[in-house]
């Protein structure tokens, strides 16, 4: 018996606004991925040829998957992001059409991958590609679609977001602060917050005296900033005083972040669960605290992505049907 395949009749759809956003990693030890933010490869700049191998792919699609629609997409955009032992690489696409675009996005993520991997691997043959997955998809009858473990909270009827609120980053890390180490999750935290719009007040680097820390979150209080992330100083040793520090100048505590932080973590590493990760309220400002690993931070941050606006929205006493977030918060315009 011989076997049928057919392209799936949208004829009778309606043409709406499409979209999708994937990502996926390659794992490659950090001193290549040092090589390569500073364009020090044998085949050229690496992050920016696999950027247009993205975009190339993602145009064409069905030229790879045989029964994929073909569509004109009106918008393509690959990032590569460096951490210390990975890149990720996030696509997004958008198009006006009858059916969805999620796999040109995920074909635009695999092909940047693999650029990398083949503009690598003349100096390390050993790397990884893992992780990919479709985190968003937007438009026709099912509306909004994203993973259950990364679903944002848009059931209480309210959507909210971080455009414009006051935020401040904390690095909290003795050998960062002594200038033998090198502050990678900060800088991610940084551009992660700016991505989505916030008024960015200050980023600092401190050392893991729990002092310091009090003292520097409380001036921000009183400055207004509404959402503080701190990184480091939530694991087992000595120094590690960072859960400490907060409950001793909360006001809430906000435990289900820190349970998330840990499940969540779990999926990638069980050391996960020794995270004493803690997140509080300090009158209205929300102070989330994340491990010090980059690769942590950016999980952490994918985990928390909706809970964050929620949070500060309840916490300055919006009900949940009000508008965004930023709207008369304290600081924001």
């Amino acid at each position: 018996m011989s076997n049928s395949y057919n392209m799936i009749n949208v004829s009778e759809k309606a043409t709406t606004e499409r979209k999708a956003l994937a990502s996926g990693k390659i794992f490659i030890p950090a001193a290549i991925i040092q090589r390569i933010v500073n364009k020090d490869m044998p085949k050229g700049d690496v992050l920016a040829l696999a950027e247009v191998a993205g975009i190339m792919a993602a145009k064409n699609t069905p030229q790879i998957l045989p029964l994929c629609h073909p569509l004109l997409l009106e918008s393509v955009k690959v990032r590569c992001i460096p951490a210390n032992d990975y890149i990720e690489i996030e696509a997004q696409v958008k198009c006006q059409g009858k059916t969805g675009v999620e796999m040109e996005a995920l074909c635009a993520v695999n092909a940047a991958l693999l650029c990398i991997y083949d503009l690598t691997k003349i100096v390390e043959p050993e790397m990884t590609i893992s992780e990919v997955r479709l985190l968003r998809k937007e438009g026709g009858k099912s509306g909004v679609w994203e993973p259950k473990e990364t679903r944002r909270v848009e059931s209480c009827g309210v959507k909210v977001s971080l455009q414009d609120i006051p935020a401040a980053v904390l690095t909290l890390s003795d050998r960062c602060f002594a200038g033998t180490a090198e502050d990678s999750s900060g800088p991610l935290i940084v551009n992660w917050l700016k991505e989505r719009g916030v008024q960015m007040r200050e980023h600092c680097v401190l050392s893991d005296d729990k002092e310091s820390m009090k003292k520097k979150i409380l001036d921000w209080k009183d400055q207004g900033v509404s959402l503080v992330i701190l990184t480091g100083g939530t694991g087992l040793s000595p120094r590690d005083n960072t859960p400490e520090a907060l409950l001793e100048i909360a006001d809430r505590e906000v435990p289900g972040f820190g349970e998330l932080l840990r499940a969540s973590g779990a999926n990638h590493t069980p050391m996960s669960y020794l995270s004493r990760s803690v997140t509080v309220l300090v009158g209205t400002t929300l102070v989330v605290s994340l491990p010090g690993s980059a690769k942590a931070v950016a999980q952490g941050l994918q985990s928390l992505e909706g809970l964050i606006p929620h949070a500060l929205h309840i916490s300055h006493g919006k009900n949940h049907g009000g508008a965004h977030v930023h709207d008369r918060l304290p600081g924001s315009h």
